[in-house]
């Protein structure tokens, strides 16, 4: 393939897709000049149709939002998203089932991949204890130490921290895990900003699975819900800000002020979101963000360009009078 690439000296001749643990014996070419690496994520809820892609999230970084009626969503159509995820053979799947296919890919990884990735036989139990403590701590900036802590709490079972960060960084090269960047780099303000990354599996339905979540379960246990729902969202932004070659952080400081979502655009702009469940949270994060912008201008920082909270139960997309956009995640797309 590299000889016939170097021969037509034409773009975009091959697509290349496998295994994310290829064997590495004898003598590799790493296409260095010749091949490009894209991520293959799963589904938004664009793509899988769930969502009506009346607001692009492009034309809404550069402040563009015609205001329009989307409808009402439903708060078990919403669970149903998060444990079903966004992997194209588990779109049809009945909801009391959907966590059977997430279920095993997590088993297929662990008994499979992950005994090949080093050519080493690691521990699947303690892999799993780990991957159950990120399921618990999905969307949180939980530190390894408070991995640590929370497998000794909740599984009574103890991991030496070096086996932790050797275990994160195979969930990682086996693609598990995705997790969110924290954001300062363009800010330039006085006010100190934390460099903690925030967890995420590259798709909720793997938490959900850990976790032995339902869409039933998640409806009874809200606070859970919110921390999942979070991380379908995050999915989604980071699937549309990508496509036009903008990328997806978090933002807190040592003020205690946080944004769940930063959208740093090509030219150095930056839109940040907050992401909630119910309309009933809407107006409490619109002063959040009001005030981590007011916090960044006063410390002789760059604000955000757009200040926008993603909404589950929202019906409208819509403009606030205080400048704060208002999306439902049901009417995103890129």
């Amino acid at each position: 393939m590299r000889y016939t690439v170097d021969q037509r000296a034409a773009k975009g001749q091959f697509i290349l897709t496998g295994s994310s643990t290829p064997k590495r014996k004898g003598i590799l070419h790493s296409g260095a000049g010749r091949i490009g690496k894209l991520r293959m994520r799963t589904m938004s809820l664009y793509e899988s149709g769930e969502s009506s892609g009346a607001v692009s999230i492009e034309a809404l970084c550069n402040g563009e939002l015609k205001g329009t009626i989307t409808g009402e969503v439903d708060l078990r159509d919403l669970a149903y998203y998060t444990v079903r995820g966004g992997f194209p053979g588990n779109l049809d799947t009945e909801p009391e089932n959907a966590f059977l296919l997430p279920q095993a890919y997590l088993n297929a990884i662990l008994d499979g991949d992950s005994q090949r990735i080093d050519n080493k036989k690691y521990d699947t139990a303690k892999m799993r204890l780990l991957l159950r403590s990120l399921a618990r701590n999905e969307s949180t900036t939980a530190t390894k130490a408070k991995l640590l802590s929370d497998i000794k709490e909740n599984d009574d079972e103890t991991i030496d921290a070096d086996t932790v960060a050797t275990y994160l960084d195979v969930f990682e090269r086996l693609f598990l895990i995705d997790n969110q960047p924290p954001f300062s780099a363009n800010i330039r303000s006085s006010v100190r900003v934390k460099q903690a990354v925030k967890r995420h599996f590259c798709d909720p339905s793997l938490a959900c699975a850990l976790l032995k979540a339902t869409p039933e379960k998640l409806i009874g246990d809200l606070n859970t819900f919110k921390f999942l729902f979070e991380a379908l969202a995050e999915r989604d932004l980071k699937i549309y800000a990508e496509s036009f070659g903008a990328n997806l952080y978090h933002y807190q400081d040592y003020n205690n002020k946080q944004v769940d979502a930063v959208i740093e655009l090509p030219d150095g702009r930056w839109c940040a979101f907050e992401i909630k469940l119910g309309a009933n949270q809407i107006d409490k994060a619109a002063e959040s963000l009001l005030a981590l912008r007011n916090d960044i201008l006063a410390a002789g920082g760059i604000t955000p360009s757009v200040l926008c909270v993603i909404c589950g139960l929202s019906n409208a997309a819509y403009r606030r009078t205080d400048g704060v956009f208002v999306v439902p995640i049901t009417a995103l797309k890129n």
